[in-house]
């Protein structure tokens, strides 16, 4: 096996054998406390117990991720299976793209895990740019891949989810599992409901992506559950060259002209 590199992620690591999460730990080990608590305290264990005790976390980690990436002004997200091998195309293409966009100034967001993400982190980090990992608490261990830079650590995947989609201009798709379709289809969502401006979603392999983009017109679309405007929100491509010239002209035309096409 592989042996892996980055760092361990110091707030999320948990060993393999345990499936409780975080919160699950904190709410057990606040009730061990409660049980030796005076009963004039009583009420303070309660809190600590109850979903307001859970907001505050949820809150504390918003201010964290709006607080790291509040200097960065223009950044695209890279999703792709973290399963990927260095060996494969994917892996290959993810550098070049990443590299290309660090060196126009854009900021490259990952998962901050290996595969896909590890290799936009590195492509990005070989030109010396801002190479971002928002990393998950997940049931087994957990690592920062060793190119990010700027290391965000979650506990809550919405949390995540919307340092995503806050601070990308554009959301480029690797051949990915069910977490790659989930930010898929989110962004899609979020532009189709004008929530976000039409941000450019490249999907990269079209080999790969070909079936669900077939599926989606043979199925989607003849039973009206989706329009014809809905199929122009994302484009596919295999060069990541072109790739990365598609996403920065739509982003200059985005800036320059506002323009939401």
């Amino acid at each position: 096996m592989k042996e892996k590199k980055g760092f361990k992620n110091p707030t999320l690591y948990r060993k393999k054998t345990l499936c409780e999460t975080e919160d699950e730990l904190l709410f057990k080990s606040l009730n061990k406390i409660a049980k030796h608590v005076s009963p004039k305290d009583e009420h303070l264990a309660n809190f600590t117990k109850e979903d307001p005790w859970r907001i505050m976390r949820i809150q504390s980690e918003y201010v964290q991720s709006f607080d790291a990436m509040s200097e960065i002004a223009n950044a695209v997200c890279v999703f792709g299976s973290a399963r990927t091998q260095e060996n494969d195309e994917d892996y290959k293409n993810a550098i070049i793209l990443a590299e290309i966009l660090a060196k126009s100034g854009y900021a490259v967001i990952t998962g901050g895990g290996p595969g896909i993400m590890e290799a936009a982190n590195r492509g990005c980090t070989q030109v010396e740019g801002v190479s971002v990992g928002c990393n998950i608490e997940l049931p087994e261990e957990q690592y920062i891949n060793e190119f990010v830079n700027l290391p965000i650590n979650f506990r809550y995947f919405f949390c995540r989810k919307t340092t995503f989609i806050k601070y990308a201009q554009a959301f480029i798709l690797f051949p990915g599992g069910y977490g790659t379709l989930d930010e898929l289809f989110e962004a899609l969502t979020l532009i189709q409901t004008k929530k976000i401006k039409n941000f450019p979603v490249l999907l990269m392999n079209s080999s790969y992506w070909s079936g669900l983009v077939d599926w989606m017109k043979s199925q989607l679309l003849p039973r009206k559950k989706i329009s014809e405007n809905d199929l122009a929100h994302f484009k596919v491509l295999d060069c990541p060259k072109k790739g990365a010239a598609y996403i920065i002209e739509r982003l200059d035309d985005i800036q320059k002209n506002g323009t939401k096409s």
